[in-house]
């Protein structure tokens, strides 16, 4: 009897996303190309332009894969999300969002790459506006009004998503004696710069996405702004 072959999945939209983010998993987004992506369904390059027209329409369609598994991650979190069960002062809303936003790095994490996607899209997904329609949702049941709530989430910026946009991006890579002595061959012109510098290290490349956002920096940014923006709601804060 002749071999019996397995039968060939067919290509579609959601598969060709899905080996996109497989491939910018494994070896970086740099590596994410048309040729390389029709390699990794077994398909010739012209078969993906019936599911994604160009790249710029794969980094979109990632963007939304990504931002879908954030919304799942949220939506395990035990945490009531409509404000039932919260103590009567409405502070529960800083637990449920903190604890949304955690989840919502935890997938970054997992996808280290992503983070640099998101800050390229001029569109944003439908995945990720459901997410943000969550946080306002606490937000209102904590007892934010709308204005409130509107210079909350300009405070939080891209660590509502997950994620800080560093001002500067020096090189990756661990901290040397060669970059230690480069930095204190400026200590005479950037003193308190380079005294900063000198000292302070992350050691921990699993929990850091990129300069500076590691999980130690980015839990105390993101409790510094919930703090204050929780002081704020429980003092009836007005804009003047």
């Amino acid at each position: 009897m002749p071999a019996q072959t397995e039968p060939r999945i067919p290509l579609s939209r959601d598969r060709v996303l899905l080996a996109a983010v497989k491939i910018a998993d494994d070896h970086g987004i740099g590596a994410l190309t048309m040729r390389r992506l029709a390699e990794e369904v077994g398909a010739e390059a012209m078969s993906l332009y019936y599911h994604v027209a160009k790249k710029d329409d794969v980094l979109d369609g990632v963007t939304e894969v990504i931002a879908t598994e954030i919304v799942d991650a949220a939506g395990r979190i035990a945490v009531p999300a409509d404000g039932s069960d919260w103590k009567a002062d409405g502070s529960d809303w800083k637990k449920a969002v903190r604890e949304r936003i955690l989840a919502a790095r935890g997938v970054f994490l997992q996808h280290k790459w992503a983070a640099g996607v998101f800050g390229t899209r001029t569109t944003t997904s439908p995945a990720v506006l459901r997410y943000y329609d969550g946080l306002i949702g606490l937000m209102r049941a904590g007892g934010f009004s709308h204005d409130l709530t509107h210079h909350a989430m300009h405070a939080l910026g891209s660590r509502a998503l997950g994620f800080t946009q560093e001002l500067f991006t020096p090189p990756d890579g661990p901290v040397t004696e060669e970059s230690l002595a480069a930095i204190a061959q400026m200590a005479d012109v950037y003193p308190h710069l380079t005294g900063m510098l000198s000292e302070v290290a992350h050691d921990d490349p699993e929990s850091t996405l990129g300069w500076c956002d590691d999980q130690s920096e980015f839990e105390f940014g993101l409790d510094l702004i919930l703090d204050g923006l929780d002081r704020l709601r429980a003092e009836g804060w007005q804009a003047h």
